[in-house]
């Protein structure tokens, strides 16, 4: 064999294996990236899939303007709102993420459940709103929808806001609501929001700080993943073994009836 040819394939082979490095290079990139994005866990019956928490303080830049919590926030540092009425036994305490699907999955099998229960008085809710996908994949949504839902608390209407925002809830890697046009677009279907106080709010993000406290809150307690949810401080939702039914949750709060 000629040292032309030899040259020439020894170059070939080097081609080739400086490509398969850039390749493997690029490979371990993306499974580096993917790896810092999400971690997801797959949850019992009906449950979706939960964010859990990747990173609950960086990422972000900081929320802009002072802190001013929604009308009507309770609990520790105001970052609580509260639905339904005080005096009920059972308290639902839950921790959301508007581009969260698990959360998503968890509002579409028991809100007629919460909803009811929460009429006949017997049960209230306490909602905490957090950022965690914004944190993870990128994006304001998390942030923009957290904001225009304590703006319609603002106006009296988170209930049926918090819900429209859940039943529109758009793809995980879709940050539809980083779009406030769209935010203002569904606000049109709760009768009596759509204001220009309410309009000024969410284009503002007044209450911006105020998520982003919730969501360090949320960072700095025990609680990893959205949706999390109590029952009267008992975690009741996420057990493979012992998955949570609109008949169980039911079941709880009329027991919460009798304590």
């Amino acid at each position: 064999m000629s040292q032309k040819n030899s040259d020439g394939k020894r170059s070939a082979r080097e081609r080739l294996q400086e490509q398969r490095e850039r390749e493997e290079a690029r490979a371990k990139r993306k499974r580096t990236l993917i790896a810092g994005v999400i971690v997801v866990a797959v949850l019992g019956a009906g449950a979706g899939i939960a964010a859990l928490v990747a990173n609950t303080g960086g990422g972000k830049k900081e929320a802009a303007g002072p802190l001013v919590a929604p009308q009507g926030a309770t609990g520790k540092d105001s970052v609580t709102i509260p639905v339904g009425k005080p005096a009920a036994k059972a308290t639902l305490t839950v921790y959301e993420d508007f581009r969260c699907p698990g959360c998503g999955g968890f509002e579409n099998v028991f809100r007629d459940t919460v909803n009811e229960l929460e009429q006949k008085g017997q049960l209230k809710a306490e909602y905490h709103l957090v950022t965690l996908i914004d944190n993870n994949l990128g994006g304001s949504g998390s942030l923009n929808a957290a904001n225009a839902a304590a703006c319609a608390q603002d106006a009296g209407k988170f209930a049926p806001y918090h819900d429209l925002l859940f039943k529109n809830q758009p793809q995980e890697t879709d940050d539809a609501y980083g779009k406030k046009a769209r935010l203002l677009e569904l606000a049109g279907q709760v009768p009596g929001l759509d204001t220009p106080a309410f309009r000024t709010c969410v284009d503002d993000g007044t209450h911006d700080s105020w998520v982003k406290k919730s969501h360090e809150a949320f960072g700095k307690s025990s609680y990893r993943a959205t949706p999390t949810v109590l029952l009267n401080g008992k975690s009741i939702y996420g057990d493979q073994k012992n998955p949570l039914t609109p008949d169980k949750l039911r079941q709880m709060v009329a027991e919460a009836q009798k304590g």
